[in-house]
């Protein structure tokens, strides 16, 4: 790279070797309220890194159903991104890995526990993994409120505000910080993609950048574009090209577009500064912090990995940029707190309703007259089957079990229903549906969910299992998560009239 204006940009920065000796707890608050020193330490209230089980983590995608995908990529194979509720009130995102990636499962296993003993607010954090037969999955918290590439380049009803931008390059760069003083100081594929928001809409740094997509796999699956120089050389990914790509990301922010790094410095260099500066920005932003972070950028984009600041440094520079720092996020990017909403903000059916009041004869009528209709297209076909005793004994105790649940005597449809489950030579959601409400009648709450969640992962776009969840949830005293349950549920109802 040439010198000129580019170098004059590059000139006045913090010397690395001062920011390496200033102590983090001068940095001051930039989290509306909440200490940076506390964002940075261990204190962060996660239940420990744990192995779950592919059982466990089927049931809480509803057998990693389409509707849950997040997101596929990789590099060769896409490795696929789902949501999901463990026991139906942890949310989460499960990440299965291609099948191929990662076939030494110790290699596996040590890497994703080396990452799962990472807790930071400013970081999606790692609760698990799954390592069965050929099967790699990672569980990872579960952010709600969409990617900082779906932010900048393609909102809808408003773009992201100044303050805004400025708190999620600095919380970025302050999870990178807190990586390396836990000693991970390589990020893969740094990009809009890997920046989340939590419920509170506070920006936190995807735990997967940590691991590649596969064991031999690439560090940078963007545009060649985008790669720093160095990775392009020798394929090897280092400290100092995660700078690179946060030089990237600055720009990305500051233009609501992804430009390629060397058009950039070329408009950088040209003093063609307007060009890079998001129009939606007009009367926000100054020229001097458009300036600075320009600088900044540019500094991150040098083509000399050694040039290039330390992360320190960039978190001292990103600080003393900060605007309406006691805004919360939320208030900033104009979304209620925690995606709260209140029971009168939905539109409830019939089912929806008694569910919310946990009133179960209700429950019991609706689910009387509906009788088997919703489990068209979900039951196995019989048409095939021989007609031995068993299936004979199956098809009695599931009338047995309607007779009993018709006529109120709950315990004797328990176990009826039972009866015809452990057979296995049917899945019915609906028989699920039932044994659920008898369990609710019989206050079994936890065997009832278990029945609820066992009838989403059969039927995954049912709206009556939703709702059941959440009168379970009700009678266990979990409030907030049976409100998300009807809530969804509420969502998938209302789809399927549209469609």
């Amino acid at each position: 790279m040439g010198a000129g204006p580019w170098r004059l940009l590059c000139c006045c920065c913090c010397c690395r070797r001062d920011s390496d000796r200033t102590d983090a707890k001068l940095r001051p608050d930039a989290a509306g309220g909440e200490a940076a020193a506390a964002a940075g330490g261990d204190w962060y209230d996660l239940p420990p890194f744990q192995e779950f089980t592919f059982q466990q983590l089927r049931l809480a995608t509803a057998g990693f159903a389409a509707d849950n995908i997040v997101s596929e990529g990789g590099d060769k194979a896409p490795n696929v991104v789902y949501r999901g509720k463990l026991d139906a009130q942890r949310r989460i995102a499960v990440k299965r890995f291609h099948r191929n990636a990662w076939p030494d499962a110790r290699q596996f296993m040590e890497e994703a526990k080396s990452v799962g003993q990472l807790r930071n607010k400013r970081f999606v954090n790692l609760l698990g993994c799954c390592c069965e037969a050929d099967e790699r999955l990672l569980v990872a918290e579960y952010m709600p409120n969409d990617t900082l590439a779906k932010h900048l380049f393609h909102w809808e009803s408003q773009a992201m505000v100044w303050p805004m931008r400025l708190r999620v390059v600095l919380y970025v760069v302050d999870a990178l910080d807190y990586c390396i003083s836990k000693g991970r100081d390589l990020y893969h594929d740094l990009n809009a993609y890997r920046v989340l928001f939590d419920d509170d809409c506070n920006p936190r740094l995807s735990c997967f950048g940590l691991m590649k997509n596969s064991r031999d796999g690439k560090s940078y699956s963007t545009n060649l574009a985008f790669t720093p120089p160095e990775y392009m050389r020798t394929g090897r990914i280092t400290p100092e090209s995660v700078i690179y790509s946060f030089g990237t990301l600055l720009l990305d922010v500051l233009s609501g577009k992804h430009i390629p790094p060397s058009h950039a410095l070329d408009l950088i260099r040209d003093r063609n500064f307007s060009m890079l500066i998001d129009s939606c920005l007009e009367g926000q932003i100054s020229n001097e912090e458009g300036t600075e972070l320009l600088r900044l950028a540019s500094r991150c984009l040098h083509y000399e990995p050694r040039e290039r600041p330390n992360v320190r440094s960039l978190v001292l520079a990103l600080v003393s940029l900060q605007k309406d720092v006691e805004s919360p996020s939320y208030d900033l990017m104009d979304k209620p707190r925690g995606g709260t909403f209140t029971l009168q903000s939905i539109h409830l059916s019939p089912l929806a309703e008694a569910c919310s009041r946990q009133d179960l004869t209700a429950i019991h009528e609706i689910l009387e007259s509906t009788g088997y209709r919703d489990d068209e297209g979900t039951a196995n076909e019989l048409s095939f089957q021989m007609w031995t005793n068993q299936m004979q004994t199956t098809i009695d105790s599931k009338k047995k079990g309607d007779s009993a649940f018709r006529q109120k005597d709950f315990s004797m449809a328990i176990g009826c229903y039972s009866q015809f489950i452990d057979v296995g030579t049917m899945i019915s959601p609906t028989i699920y549906a039932r044994r659920c409400l008898s369990y609710l009648m019989n206050d079994k709450p936890q065997q009832a969910l278990n029945d609820a969640v066992q009838a989403l992962a059969i039927f995954p776009t049912w709206p009556t299992a939703f709702y059941l969840q959440a009168a379970a949830l009700f009678s266990l005293g979990k409030e907030k998560e049976a409100r998300e349950a009807l809530h969804e549920g509420a969502a998938v109802e209302t789809k399927s009239r549209v469609h």
